[in-house]
């Protein structure tokens, strides 16, 4: 998932990295050449802005009188992401651009973002963007301003508006529904649970690493590998897929942690879609194909195909007879992984669906997860099966699911544990794990990290990642995310033992006294069997879509100035807080959804 700051941080906040109401201002601060004003338009009101009143702000932070109306939303933040610049390639994003221009989804984006721009098309957009990148190598909004084909750039802002809702709803939607998880997932027992021994602590084993390198000839694919193993084997052999643009590296510290306990560990990293793909894309390759489609379909092929080998260096290796218990497999996967362990189930992937989703919903609207998802829509099938008996376990980690396996969810019969991030902006709560969750009819478990994020669970070691600096998309990192490691130290461990003859010992980790028991600070941890009754109907009711009520209202209508006002006025209150939270966002949506009355005129169909 590290791709998108890497390769293009404005069309990252594009994606929905960034708050709506930062997504607005962006698509208000749009471009300009040596642009002198920016006129804001709210109904009949125009008010104009100097440019250099905003690269005052961005400099001293002062807040001048053409400012004054909008100084709710002038906090210290967005004066950082005014004043930050990013440094990239212009090759590599000029190519993107191109790319992105050419297809379909392009086209729909720049027209869209025109609606907020009156006076500007997507011609305008799109020479601005290109101009910018041929001009420096120091992306910001101001340099965008700057080099925009005309003097002045007129903002909608009620457009802006309508923009802004349908920004990453399901991430929206996601935040929305936080209270609700966490309320109903809270422990109501009166009994705590005292256990005899420490999961999340180092096993007693001494542990050894070996890297080694499958190649299957039939696919013309090198596949590499790190193996983990204790000098006393037992339990199931745990198999590990990391996520898109990472490496086999990504949960080290968790293979350590299983193997001390004996279990034999092989971390596979896939070459298609790994960090070594992404530099290679960068260097030559199309941006269209970043992620090519073949990888939906590799990659759980890599695992068959590594379970074979292993196969055979156990019956046939000194070093590692015996090491490699191949009929009894875990698999544990992050992100596009978890994709990856979900097929080797018995999900179907249901390209059908994928493609109806894809086509039905604006670019504008899709997270950076749906994005992904949406590269295995050009398969050229209906649906495409990838079951492995081998596969007894699955542990999946804020998997990109979405409508990759349509309803098939139901046909798995594995053991399944899912942990959600509550502010995962990459692959958003509700759309990538509770629905999905809510489809499983085998033995099942949800683990929600309430304030963890899509890379909390990652190793000390990716603090330095191109996903962890970015400023578009929070995350919790490092010393900070530690009680999240530690969870997955200890829930991981106690739920692949439920394959072993100690299931009965560890079972007391599987519950959500135990689970709430390792919170810490901003990070509290729930567990539960199935989702309470109040998130499956806003499931239902939502149906992962911005909501219905007001895009149905907003598509059609326009709220008179009082009103879109008394809406940015909740935004700017909402802005303020540090973090997202269900009250302010509520504000959010309700301040704009109930603001109507006669004076309504009809809009544009987006």
């Amino acid at each position: 998932m590290k791709f998108l700051k890497l390769i293009s941080p404005f069309i990252f906040k594009l994606l929905g990295g960034v708050s709506p109401i930062l997504l607005s201002l962006f698509c208000g601060l749009s471009p300009s050449v040596a642009a002198e004003n920016i006129v804001i338009k709210v109904g009949l009101l125009h008010q104009k802005i100097p440019v250099e009143d905003l690269q005052k702000f961005v400099e001293t932070q002062e807040i001048s009188t053409s400012l004054k109306p909008y100084h709710f939303l002038l906090t210290s933040e967005t004066q950082q992401l005014l004043s930050k610049s990013f440094k990239i390639d212009p090759l590599i994003a000029e190519q993107f651009l191109t790319d992105l221009f050419k297809s379909d989804d392009g086209k729909r984006l720049l027209e869209q973002i025109s609606q907020a721009l009156p006076d500007s098309d997507s011609s305008e957009l799109k020479a601005a963007l290109q101009l910018l990148l041929k001009q420096t190598n120091n992306l910001s909004i101001i340099n965008f301003l700057r080099v925009y084909p005309k003097e002045t750039v007129k903002i909608d802002i009620s457009k802006s508006a309508i923009l802004a809702l349908k920004m990453n709803g399901s991430f929206l939607h996601s935040q929305l529904i936080n209270s609700e998880l966490d309320k109903n997932f809270k422990d109501s027992s009166i009994n705590k649970i005292i256990p005899k021994f420490d999961p999340t602590a180092p096993g007693e084993q001494a542990i050894s690493i070996e890297t080694n390198v499958f190649y299957d000839p039939s696919r013309d694919r090198y596949i590499s590998l790190d193996i983990y193993t204790a000098k006393k084997t037992q339990g199931p052999l745990v198999i590990m897929s990391h996520g898109f643009a990472s490496d086999r590296r990504f949960l080290r510290y968790l293979a350590r942690h299983l193997a001390s306990y004996g279990m034999t560990v092989v971390s596979v990293e896939h070459p298609g879609s790994d960090i070594h793909a992404l530099i290679k894309t960068a260097t030559g390759i199309k941006l269209s194909q970043i992620l090519p489609s073949e990888e939906f379909i590799d990659r759980p092929q890599d695992i068959s195909f590594v379970l074979n080998q292993l196969t055979l260096l156990n019956k046939n290796n000194l070093e590692f007879k015996g090491k490699f218990n191949t009929q009894k497999v875990s698999i544990i996967g992050h992100s596009f992984g978890g994709y990856t362990a979900l097929a080797l189930g018995g999900a179907s992937l249901d390209l059908k669906a994928l493609r109806r989703f894809c086509q039905d919903t604006s670019p504008l609207g899709r997270s950076p997860a749906d994005w992904l998802q949406c590269a295995a829509g050009e398969l050229p099938y209906p649906q495409r099966n990838f079951k492995d008996n081998r596969i007894k376990q699955i542990i999946v980690f804020n998997p990109i699911i979405g409508e990759l396996f349509g309803d098939n969810l139901s046909q798995m019969k594995v053991p399944t544990l899912m942990l959600s991030a509550s502010d995962d902006g990459i692959t958003p709560t509700i759309s990538h794990q509770l629905k999905p969750f809510k489809q499983l009819s085998t033995e099942k478990y949800m683990v929600m990290a309430m304030g963890g994020t899509h890379m909390s669970i990652s190793d000390m070691n990716s603090m330095n990642s191109v996903m962890a600096q970015s400023t578009l998309v929070r995350e919790v990192m490092g010393i900070k995310a530690e009680p999240v490691r530690q969870l997955v130290r200890g829930v991981s461990l106690a739920f692949i033992q439920q394959l072993t003859p100690e299931k009965f010992e560890y079972k007391m980790f599987l519950t959500p006294s135990y689970i709430e028991s390792l919170s810490q600070e901003d990070l509290n941890f729930r567990l539960g069997t199935e989702l309470p009754m109040s998130v499956k109907t806003w499931i239902n009711v939502t149906n992962m879509e911005t909501p219905k009520a007001s895009l149905s209202s907003i598509k059609s209508k326009l709220a008179p100035i009082q009103n879109i006002q008394r809406y940015f006025v909740n935004a700017g209150q909402f802005f303020l807080q540090p973090q997202y939270s269900t009250e302010k966002l509520n504000d959010l949506f309700t301040g704009l959804l109930h603001s109507h009355d006669d004076n309504w005129v009809e809009l544009p169909k987006v």
